[in-house]
C-alpha cells in the first residue's frame, strides 16, 4: 500500500500550473476570442477579461488560501467544498462540478475538432468526394466521437501519468503558435483601424459574450484535480494555481490587442474564420496544430480530473446504493485509476458531443463553474467570518474578496442567462433534496456554519447586554426550566417548547443527583444526546443542557445565575411535578424563596394521566389575590395557544370576584382584552360571585373537569403559610400550570 502511495503522489507545482494554462490558453482563445473582440470591441473585451477575473482571482485566492490550511485529498474542489460545508452540501455542489467537468470534457472535444476544419475544407474544394464523405466531412462529430474513443482509451491504459507528460508537450506547441501569433502582420494592420470603443455590424449582447467566453478563464482550477496526485498539494496547488490565474490574464489582454489591431471586426466576429490563422506566421498550419494541443491536453486535463470527482464522491458513500457508490468508488490494482467513474464521463461526454452546439456547451458549463467558484470565495469569506482558531492558512486572501467573488458568481450568472441560472439554481436544489433524502445521517451542520453562527449569537449577546434593559411591558418570557424526570414525563419540554416557538426564549436543563464524576459525566452526556433526538423529533427550538448536582437547592442556585440563550437575563423558572406522586413538591416549596431572590417569575406544572388532551381548551382561573398574576397568566395562555400544536385551541377565563365587584371586573377584563388584542371572545369570559362558603378548588375542578390545560395563578405568602397543600385538589382535571409574577405584568 506505501509503494501505491509513494508511487501516486509524485507530482509538484508544474503539473499544476500547465494543466492551468494550457486549459486556459485553450479552445475559447482560438475560437472564439475573435468573436468577442468583433462583437463588443476593444475596451469592453477588457472590461470581459477583468470581470471574469474579478471572479477567477478571488477563487484562486480561496483556493490557494483553503488549500493551505489543510490536507487536500482526491477530488480536489470537492474535497475541499464538502469538508467545508459539510457532505451532503458538498455532494450537491461536487456533483455540478462533476457535471462540468464532464460537460467540459465534449466542449474541448469538440473544439479539437474545428482545428480539421480547414483540412475538410482542403479535401471538399479538391477532391470529388461521394455524398455521403462529404457530409460526413462537415460534421464535427465525425473528428469527436473518435477522438473521444481514443483519448479515452489513452487515458484508461496510461493514466495521470501520460496526461502529465503530454502537458509538456502540449505547452511547448502553444507557446511556439503564441510567438507565430504574435510574430505575424496582416495588411490591415498597416491602416488606421477601428477605434477602441467600436463594434461589428449586428453585435450579439455583452452577456452573452461574457458567458460563452467565461469558460476560457475556468481552466486556473484544473490542476486542484489532481490533488491526490501531488507531493505537497498545500504548496502546489497555490503556487500553481496563481500564477496560471495571472499569467492567462496577461496574454488574454496582448491578443485582444493584436486582434483588434490586426482585422476588421466583422472578420473578427465571424465564426466560420479562424482569425488567428489569418494573422499567425505561418498560421494556415501553426494555428490549427496549437489549436488542436490546446484543446486535446485541455480535453484530457478534464478528462482526467471529472472522474477524480465523481470517484471522491462515491468514497464518501454519499450517492444512493451500496453498490453505486461502491462501483464508483472503485480504481485500479496499480494505479488507483478511477476505471468506472472514466465510463460514465464518457458516456455524459458522448451526449453532449453528439449535440454538437460548443456555443450552447459553453453557456452550461459556465453556470456550473459559476456555482463552484462562488461555492470556494464563500468558504473563504465564511472562516474569516467564523474566526475558528484551527483555521491557519500559510496564504491569506482577503474577505471581502472572497465576498466579492462569491457575490460576482450568483450576479454574473443571471445577467449571462437569467433561464440557465434558474435550472442551473433548480437541479441543485432538487440535487440536494435527493442527497439529503438518501444521506439523512450526514446533515449535521458543518463546522464552517458552527462557527459563524457562534460569531453571530457571541455578538448580537453582547450587544443585547450592553442596549437598555428590557421594559416590563416589552416583557418576554425567557424560561428555564429544571426536571429529574425528562424521561417519565415529557410535559415540561413540551410547555417550553411551546412557549419557546415564536415568542420567548427556553433552556431546558435535566438534573442528575450526585456530584460530578466521570460516572455523572458520562450520564450526562447520554441524557444529552437523547434530549437532543427528542428536541430535534419535536422540531423545537428549545436550548438543551444537564446538571450534576448534589441537592435541589444548589441546582437552583446555579440555574438562577445562568446567562440567557437570549443575551438576556432569565426572567422565569419552570418546574413540574406528578398530581398522582407529587414526591419532589416539598423541594419545590422549601426552595421558593430561593428564587424570589433572583426576582423570577415562577411556573408550576402538575402533570396528569391526561396531559394536555385535545390541546383546544386552555382555562385560565383568577381571582381576587391575583392582581399580580393575572396579566402574566393571559400572556402565557395567548404564547402557549399561537403554536401550531394548539391551532384549534381557545382561552376562556373565569374570574372569581365579590359579587359586589363582579360587574367592574368584567368591564376590566372586557377592554383587557380588547385593547390588548387578545384573540379571547366576550363569550369566553365567565365572572362566578365569591361568597363565604364558595370553595374555589371544587369551582375549578368542576368548571376545568374537560379543559386541556387550567392556568391557576398562586401568592408566595400563601406558599409560606399553606406549602404544598395550595398545589392539591385538583385531582380530577388535566395539566395544571401554577404561575406566580414576581411583579405584574402590562398587557399593551
Amino acid at each position: 500500500m506505501s509503494k501505491l502511495k509513494d508511487k501516486k503522489n509524485q507530482f509538484g507545482t508544474a503539473p499544476v500550473f500547465f494543466t492551468a494554462i494550457s486549459t486556459i490558453l485553450g479552445a475559447i482563445m482560438f475560437l472564439r476570442f475573435d468573436f468577442a473582440v468583433g462583437n463588443v470591441g476593444l475596451m469592453l473585451t477588457f472590461a470581459i477579461i477583468l470581470l471574469s477575473h474579478a471572479v477567477t482571482i478571488p477563487t484562486a485566492m480561496a483556493l490557494a488560501e483553503i488549500a493551505t490550511n489543510q490536507k487536500v485529498e482526491g477530488g480536489g474542489e470537492y474535497f475541499i467544498i464538502s469538508r467545508s460545508f459539510g457532505i451532503v452540501i458538498g455532494a450537491t455542489i461536487g456533483l455540478a462540478l462533476y457535471l462540468s467537468q464532464a460537460i467540459s470534457v465534449a466542449f474541448y472535444v469538440i473544439a479539437f475538432a474545428e482545428a480539421f476544419k480547414s483540412l475538410s475544407a482542403w479535401l471538399l474544394l479538391n477532391y470529388n468526394l461521394p455524398p455521403t464523405v462529404e457530409w460526413l466531412l462537415l460534421q464535427k462529430q465525425t473528428i469527436a466521437i473518435p477522438g473521444l474513443l481514443l483519448l479515452t482509451a489513452v487515458v484508461l491504459k496510461k493514466g495521470a501519468d501520460l496526461g502529465v507528460k503530454m502537458l509538456y508537450f502540449v505547452v511547448v506547441i502553444l507557446a511556439f503558435s503564441l510567438v507565430a501569433f504574435f510574430m505575424g502582420s496582416t495588411e490591415y494592420a498597416a491602416t488606421e483601424g477601428a477605434s477602441v470603443v467600436e463594434k461589428a455590424s449586428n453585435p450579439i449582447s455583452f452577456f452573452v459574450v461574457f458567458a460563452i467566453i467565461f469558460p476560457a478563464f475556468t481552466g486556473m482550477t484544473a490542476g486542484v484535480g489532481l490533488s491526490g496526485d501531488l507531493k505537497d498539494p498545500s504548496r502546489s496547488i497555490p503556487l500553481g494555481t496563481l500564477a496560471g490565474t495571472l499569467t492567462g490574464m496577461v496574454v488574454y489582454v496582448l491578443i485582444a490587442l493584436k486582434l483588434w489591431s490586426s482585422a476588421p471586426l466583422n472578420q473578427l466576429a465571424d465564426t466560420n474564420t479562424l482569425s488567428m490563422a489569418e494573422i499567425a506566421w505561418q498560421g494556415w498550419w501553426v494555428i490549427p496544430l496549437g489549436l488542436a494541443a490546446a484543446t486535446i491536453s485541455s480535453a484530457l486535463g478534464s478528462l482526467m480530473v471529472a472522474p477524480r470527482t465523481l470517484q471522491a464522491i462515491a468514497r464518501d458513500n454519499i450517492l444512493p446504493g451500496t453498490r453505486a457508490n461502491s462501483w464508483l468508488s472503485r480504481g485500479t490494482a496499480q494505479r488507483d485509476e478511477p476505471f468506472n467513474a472514466y465510463i460514465i464521463t464518457f458516456v455524459i461526454a458522448l451526449f453532449f458531443i453528439i449535440l454538437g452546439d460548443i456555443d450552447f456547451v459553453a453557456q452550461i458549463i459556465s453556470m456550473f463553474f459559476m456555482v463552484t467558484y462562488g461555492s470556494l470565495c464563500l468558504i473563504s469569506f465564511l472562516q474569516h467570518f467564523a474566526a475558528n482558531p484551527s483555521y491557519r492558512p500559510t496564504f491569506k486572501s482577503k474577505w471581502y474578496l472572497s465576498l466579492m467573488g462569491a457575490i460576482a458568481c450568483i450576479g454574473l450568472m443571471f445577467f449571462m442567462n437569467a433561464f440557465y441560472a434558474i435550472i442551473a439554481l433548480f437541479a441543485i436544489i432538487l440535487t440536494y433534496l435527493f442527497i439529503s433524502y438518501f444521506n439523512k445521517d450526514k446533515k449535521n451542520m458543518a463546522v464552517i456554519f458552527q462557527g459563524v453562527i457562534f460569531q453571530m449569537s457571541r455578538q448580537l449577546k453582547v450587544f443585547l447586554q450592553k442596549s437598555e434593559k428590557e421594559k416590563t411591558q416589552n416583557w418576554r418570557p425567557s424560561v428555564v426550566c429544571i426536571s429529574q424526570d425528562s424521561f417519565e414525563r415529557i410535559g415540561a419540554f413540551q410547555l417550553l417548547s411551546w412557549i419557546s416557538e415564536r415568542y420567548g426564549f427556553g433552556t431546558y436543563i435535566h438534573k442528575i443527583e450526585g456530584y460530578l464524576s466521570k460516572k455523572t459525566n458520562q450520564e450526562a452526556q447520554e441524557a444529552l444526546e437523547r434530549l437532543i433526538q427528542m428536541a430535534e423529533s419535536n422540531q423545537s427550538n428549545v436550548y438543551i443542557d444537564t446538571l450534576i448536582s448534589p441537592s435541589f437547592t444548589s441546582a437552583i442556585a446555579q440555574i438562577v445565575q445562568l446567562p440567557g440563550i437570549s443575551g438576556k437575563e432569565n426572567n422565569m423558572l419552570m418546574f413540574e411535578y406528578s398530581k398522582n406522586q407529587p414526591e419532589n413538591l416539598d423541594d419545590l416549596t422549601d426552595n421558593f424563596q430561593l428564587i424570589r431572590t433572583a426576582n423570577f417569575d415562577v411556573m408550576i406544572l402538575g402533570s396528569s394521566e391526561k396531559a394536555f388532551g385535545f390541546k383546544q381548551a386552555i382555562h385560565i382561573w383568577i381571582t381576587s389575590n391575583d392582581y399580580e398574576n393575572a396579566n402574566l397568566m393571559i400572556l402565557l395562555a395567548y404564547i402557549i395557544s399561537g403554536h401550531k400544536d394548539w391551532s384549534k385551541g381557545y382561552i376562556k377565563i373565569f374570574a372569581i370576584y365579590p359579587e359586589e365587584t363582579l360587574q367592574e371586573e368584567q368591564e376590566r377584563l372586557l377592554e383587557l382584552t380588547k385593547s390588548g388584542r387578545l384573540p379571547i371572545s366576550p363569550n369566553n369570559i365567565e365572572l362566578i360571585p365569591r361568597t363565604p362558603d364558595t370553595d374555589t378548588k371544587t369551582i375549578i375542578s368542576k368548571k376545568s373537569s374537560d379543559a386541556d390545560l387550567t392556568i391557576i395563578g398562586f401568592r408566595s405568602e400563601l406558599l409560606k403559610h399553606e406549602g404544598a397543600n395550595i398545589f392539591s385538589g385538583y385531582d380530577s382535571i388535566g395539566n395544571v400550570l401554577f404561575v406566580s409574577s414576581s411583579e405584574g405584568k402590562r398587557i399593551v
